[in-house]
């Protein structure tokens, strides 16, 4: 009996019997998602899931199937009202972009090809190679260079890290190991670079201890004297200096280091020059914006996200590194199983995977060559160029308002101010705790110079003027309430 039923099933897949049911299914689908992008403004930022909600997600493991309708109700009544809220114009909190329409319809084209991206030879890999070469010509790299689509930059300066080692010590270094090389190398970023750096020389294997994190100036740029000072200290001490980290954009306020000048100082000392331009470099699309980041065509590798001031939905992080043979040196790994082929699907040599440590790897690039294509990237560049604009706009209110504080230089697009009160670092934490939780608008909090801020951080491309205004009243009304202003505002 038990076989007979086997045989009943074999033919048997987890497609659906009714196609067109699907269909009206999925037309409702899209077209409730579409209605939810074209109506956040109406919606709260954000807003905390209830405990009954969360409950829900508690179930154990569901042995029989549900109706495809019915599952769809659970995510619009449990999922979709808790979101993070990067999409809406009031989030500014993290460096997060928006997303955008064209990219969320890709999205649903690469799932439904599901291709995985690690090798072989398809569109896909031509589509994700396109992208490479797009985003060389954005930075002014070579036709020598390669890159290829990471979750994100944390990532992206991961992969960096660990090819500037192989450049370093050879490629031998793979199988011996650093302690082989008997080598104590040390690599170099500035005390406002992002906590994924110190994360990639532990994981690598180096130890945070490794890492000399040098001063900045009063802009929080890095400081290149302090810098060649530390170099020299570390070679009269035996060490190998053999990297050093320029940032594209601090995650604090947005700071750019003088990348020309990291760049000149690498190549007289002989050390790799990588830049993470997480938050920044797409910059480079705004001619007006473009000359700050001058130097950065002289890296040897790139990190950055296409999720960000790209706009498009998470995740496609990218890293570009300036020699293909460097890059592909540090992690190509032939095996029977990748055998390459002059012809036939396992042709196409050579394939992402010898550049970055996944084999499995999603088509993250047709939601990027969907935006850009839409978009153009002439349109992304004045976006950007319009978010750094209201952070100016930004600056200004907050310069003009005697109860709040300007506490840093506004290098691009973020503004960290405070609310003058009593007990000002728990004032500011709690104006913006109550600022999300009433779903008005959403900053966050950072420390500069030891002071907390309410940082703004304007990514998304459907922030206007009204949601920076939004968010000065906003502030302004809640930090009199909570100070115990009399003249709060409703």
């Amino acid at each position: 009996m038990i076989g007979d039923e086997r045989q009943d099933r074999s033919d048997e897949t987890l497609d659906p019997q009714d196609w067109t049911e699907l269909r009206a299914q999925g037309h409702r689908m899209l077209d409730d998602m579409l209605d939810y992008l074209a109506h956040l403004r109406e919606r709260p930022v954000w807003q905390a899931m209830p405990a009954t909600a969360r409950a829900r997600f508690h179930d154990d493991l569901p042995h029989e199937p549900a109706d495809l309708e019915a599952v769809y109700r659970d995510f619009q009544e449990l999922i979709l009202p808790y979101s993070a809220g990067n999409a809406h114009p009031g989030f500014m909190g993290w460096v997060q972009g928006g997303g955008n329409a064209a990219g969320m319809l890709a999205e649903m084209l690469a799932a439904t090809v599901n291709s995985n991206c690690g090798g072989r030879d398809h569109a896909a890999l031509e589509v994700e190679r396109q992208i490479g070469v797009w985003a060389r010509q954005m930075v002014g790299f070579p036709d020598t260079a390669s890159g290829i689509f990471v979750t994100g930059a944390s990532m992206a300066n991961f992969i960096a890290l660990i090819v500037a080692r192989t450049a370093t010590l050879g490629v031998e270094s793979r199988r011996t190991g650093i302690a082989a090389s008997g080598k104590s190398l040390t690599a170099y970023v500035s005390a406002a670079a992002h906590g994924c750096v110190r994360q990639a020389m532990e994981l690598a294997g180096f130890g945070s201890d490794a890492l000399r994190m040098i001063p900045t100036d009063a802009g929080q740029r890095i400081r290149v004297d302090a810098l060649a000072d530390a170099v020299a200290a570390d070679k009269r001490a035996g060490h190998t200096p053999f990297l050093v980290v320029g940032n594209a954009g601090t995650v604090d306020i947005g700071a750019i280091d003088d990348l020309d000048g990291l760049a000149g100082f690498a190549k007289e000392a002989r050390l790799w020059f990588h830049v993470d331009g997480a938050l920044g470099a797409l910059a480079v699309l705004s001619p007006a914006l473009k000359p700050r980041f001058s130097g950065i065509e002289r890296a040897d590798s790139i990190a950055f996200d296409f999720h960000k001031f790209g706009q498009v939905p998470y995740d496609a992080g990218f890293i570009l590194v300036r020699d293909s043979e460097v890059h592909r040196a540090a992690f190509a790994s032939p095996a029977s199983y990748l055998r390459r082929e002059a012809r036939g699907l396992a042709g196409g040599s050579p394939w992402p995977c010898d550049f970055g440590p996944d084999l499995s790897r999603g088509f993250r690039a047709l939601k990027t060559w969907f935006t850009i294509k839409v978009h153009g990237g002439d349109r992304l560049g004045a976006e950007i160029e319009r978010l750094c604009a209201l952070a100016v706009s930004l600056k200004s209110r907050v310069e003009a308002e005697p109860r709040l504080e300007l506490l840093a230089p506004v290098a691009l697009n973020i503004v960290c101010f405070r609310y003058r009160g009593p007990d000002p670092d728990r004032l500011n934490a709690d104006i913006v705790a109550e600022l999300q939780e009433r779903g008005i608008v959403a900053p966050s909090t950072t420390t500069v110079d030891g002071k907390l801020a309410i940082r703004a951080c304007l990514v998304n491309h459907r922030i206007r003027q009204c949601d920076i205004d939004t968010l000065i009243d906003g502030v302004l009304a809640v930090g009199a309430e909570l100070a115990g202003v009399s003249d709060a505002v409703e």
